[in-house]
């Protein structure tokens, strides 16, 4: 059973009714006499419990950070026969609820259970109800910790001026990153014994700047990703401080000496315990920040200075928290960068000006700065690693070409090189050898110092005769049509167990799946090792300029001045449901504060079955689709399409995670996923899915080292013949929908009818009725 959250907002029962009345009135719910309520975003966390009996009807509203249990509904309801339980979910909760236990308590007190999906509108009334009665100071909140996880609502106390930021981090996940099986509680015993990975220390990161600077955005975005990786880090932020610690002290400059010296001390033990800590405090005063630094490094502890150098005239623009404003109409006094000094850093590690550099760039300069120190491996850096040959191997490698020990790779092989040497499997450096293949098939993921998603194997097979020829080579040619491509190190061999790579990978061995075809076809020993590409792979079809490597792509995005990147993979034509899809998700993250997001319109490249649409139709269709759309759905002016050179493996779940971690090697921080994506019919019974169309995208929020992308759910869009144009479906207006299904498409297309008008732009459809009645004239 999951614990009740951190802080409840114990009220009367006055305050109760006074809720309950006025969402009845907006006919939100029915009746009410009970909350039990949660609202959970970025920024905020309200609970309201009752701890008294109660009769019917009750109400219990929950969010996904909460689980509703048997013991807790008859502790919460005390119910007796004529209760009534009103179950309004939001926020994905219902996948939450333990049901048989609500279906017991049901059956054994004979109650009605009424449940309601309200989705997020009801936690925004709540969330907006609340406040606006302590605005009005019709209902005080007392705050008391309860011994969980997460945290209070922002505005806390009796001071306005403090903002409490909402870790990402949950306890579940800091228990995975320092080693814990089973439930979270953390104890010094523990703590002693912590496994530790690779070149990890324990340290302390010290970021100091102006409010306003991203101190805080930074922190938790980098205390995310170290924990993603499963290494212990926590963020100590100075506002959280001030809630708890520190509510004692005022500010004063005596009293921000002792919240800085506080600090350091609590930073010292968290980093002498063997855990990362971050520290995001404004931090005014050089001589503060010496004592500090001198207070670590007198005991061997690591300590970076993290100065973010962003402009005052910048961060009082932002004013996120509106404290400039307050501190220029005076309403504030001592105020830091108006009426109150900051010294900035003599010496510090790090200079990062948050108004020109990223966050994912700040992350980047932040870590190679921990790797030089020896804090963190040299592989948990973000940047990416190609594996390209410099000049001068190049030209060594051409003129030993003749004398080395040669390998004839397939197309399909040569399309794993691309992917490995412009960096796409980051941290990889070749072909998996022998340890780094039993990771990946047995655990999904590389453990490299570190945990990094890894699902599909990339591996390079050779015959018994090439294996028995080349066992004594330290380096081998890999050729392709007998040219160089590149050279392979210190090659390793080991047994290319098939089946079990087959049933590990796609959860069948059935020889009729498409690539399980391939690999049963192909040698039966594999050959690791460390991998020089002598240059950029071309394929000379008129679409290598599409062909960008992530690190060109980062590039381009900066360029762009994104400050937000999503992705989208398909592996089929662009219709407006697609589209619809990507407008919504950029108006999502305009929505959530984002001025530039941009689109990385990523179809796959590589290897696909016979019968998906070629590579050169579809890129086609998708130029019409983005350069000649009257709406121009897709803002081509801030998406980017470029090609993914990864063979398709058709793995379902398995293979969505090699999908969503390579476009985390761009820089992309959202990923749309789609129905069923990689998946296919069951090859023994075509009227079956393969994999369960859904757990594609369910197994992206749980996949370890995935944490940094944020997943964006696939919404069903359909043909609305009253609107004339795709919109997402609404099943209470079924009848005015028509599911277009693809055989009903391509069918469609080989006639060379229209489709109705709004289902794909007409240039869009021009190309791909084109393609299909050429494959009715051949046939």
């Amino acid at each position: 059973m999951s614990s009740m959250p951190l802080y409840q907002c114990q009220i009367n029962t006055d305050n109760i009714k006074l809720i309950g009345n006025i969402l009845e009135k907006e006919n939100f719910i029915q009746q009410p006499t009970l909350f039990t309520f949660v609202k959970s975003n970025l920024d905020q966390t309200i609970q309201i419990n009752l701890s008294q009996s109660f009769e019917s009807p009750s109400i219990i509203c929950c969010c996904s950070t909460i689980s509703i249990s048997l013991p807790q509904l008859l502790f919460f309801l005390k119910p007796n026969s004529s209760s009534t339980i009103n179950l309004i979910l939001f926020n994905q909760s219902s996948g939450l609820i333990d049901w048989n236990s609500l279906i017991n308590l049901a059956t054994t007190y004979n109650l009605s259970l009424n449940i309601v999906n309200n989705e997020e509108n009801l936690g925004k009334k709540l969330c907006e109800i609340v406040n606006n009665l302590v605005k009005q100071n019709v209902m005080k909140r007392s705050i008391i910790p309860n011994n969980v996880n997460q945290v209070p609502p922002t505005k806390f106390q009796n001071d306005n001026n403090l903002f409490y930021c909402l870790s990402k981090i949950t306890r579940e996940k800091r228990s995975v990153a320092l080693g814990q099986r089973g439930a979270f509680r953390g104890s010094t015993v523990w703590l002693t014994a912590l496994g530790q990975r690779g070149a990890f220390r324990g340290s302390t990161v010290w970021l100091t700047g102006l409010s306003g600077a991203g101190k805080s955005t930074i922190a938790f975005a980098l205390e995310e990703y170290i924990v993603s990786k499963g290494l212990p880090a926590y963020c100590l932020d100075g506002d959280n401080i001030r809630c708890g610690l520190n509510k004692n002290l005022g500010f004063s400059n005596e009293d921000r000496v002792e919240n800085i010296r506080r600090i350091a001390e609590v930073a010292k033990l968290f980093a002498d315990a063997g855990i990362m800590c971050i520290v995001s405090f404004i931090s005014p005063f050089e001589q503060d920040r010496e004592c500090a630094r001198q207070l670590h490094e007198s005991s061997n502890i690591p300590f970076i200075e993290v100065f973010l150098n962003t402009p005052l005239s910048v961060c009082e623009a932002r004013d996120c928290k509106g404290l400039y404003e307050k501190a220029r109409k005076g309403l504030i006094k001592g105020f830091t960068g108006i009426d109150s000094p900051y010294q900035s850093p003599v010496h510090p590690d790090v200079i990062i000006d948050t108004s020109l550099i990223s966050i994912n760039r700040s992350l980047e300069m932040i870590i190679g700065k921990l790797a030089e120190r020896s804090v963190l491996s040299p592989t948990l850096i973000l940047s990416v690693h190609e594996l390209f040959m410099t000049e001068h191997v190049r030209e060594k490698a051409l003129e030993e070409f003749a004398t080395l020990d040669k390998l004839e790779i397939t197309e399909l092989d040569l399309q794993w090189v691309q992917v490995l040497s412009e960096g796409w499997a980051t941290p990889l450096s070749g072909f998996m050898r022998e340890t780094e293949y039993l990771q990946c098939l047995h655990f999904g993921c590389l453990m490299k110092g570190h945990i990094e998603n890894q699902t599909i194997p990339i591996v390079l097979p050779c015959t018994t005769e090439d294996k028995e020829r080349l066992t004594s080579s330290s380096t081998i040619a890999l050729c392709y049509k007998g040219k160089l491509v590149a050279l392979l190190k210190k090659p390793e061999f080991y047994q290319h167990r098939k089946e079990e790579r087959c049933a590990r990978t796609f959860g069948t061995t059935d020889p009729e799946h498409p690539h399980i075809k391939v690999i049963l076809a192909s040698g039966d020993w594999l050959v690791g090792g460390d991998v020089e590409v002598l240059e950029k792979i071309q394929w000379n079809d008129g679409l290598d300029q599409f062909r960008l490597t992530p690190n060109e792509l980062r590039q381009r995005f900066r360029d762009m001045k994104a400050d937000a990147v999503f992705a989208f993979q398909l592996r089929n034509p662009i219709h407006n449901g697609h589209s619809l899809l990507m407008q919504t998700t950029r108006e999502l993250l305009n929505e959530r504060g984002f001025k530039n997001p941009v689109l990385l319109l990523h179809p796959l490249g590589g290897w696909t079955k016979d019968d998906d649409v070629p590579l050169p139709v579809r890129m086609a269709q998708h130029q019409a689709f983005l350069n000649e759309d009257e709406h121009d759905r897709l803002d081509r002016s801030r998406t980017v399409l470029a090609i993914f050179p990864s063979p398709m493996s058709y793995a379902g779940p398995t293979e969505v995670q090699w999908h969503a971690k390579a476009r985390m090697c761009t820089g992309a921080n959202f990923y749309i996923v789609g129905r069923d994506p990689a998946g296919l019919p069951n090859p023994s019974d075509k009227s079956k899915d393969l994999y369960d169309p859904t757990h594609g995208s369910k197994v992206l929020t749980m996949a370890p080292g995935l944490n940094q992308l944020q997943i964006l759910p696939f919404k069903v869009a359909a043909y609305n013949h009253v609107l004339k144009d795709m919109a997402f479906y609404d099943p209470t207006k079924h009848d005015e929908f028509d599911f277009i299904s693809g055989t009903r498409m391509r069918k469609i297309a080989r006639d060379g009818e229209q489709p109705p008008d709004g289902f794909m732009v007409p240039a869009g459809w021009k190309v791909l009725s084109t393609y299909y009645q050429s494959l009715a004239t051949k046939s």
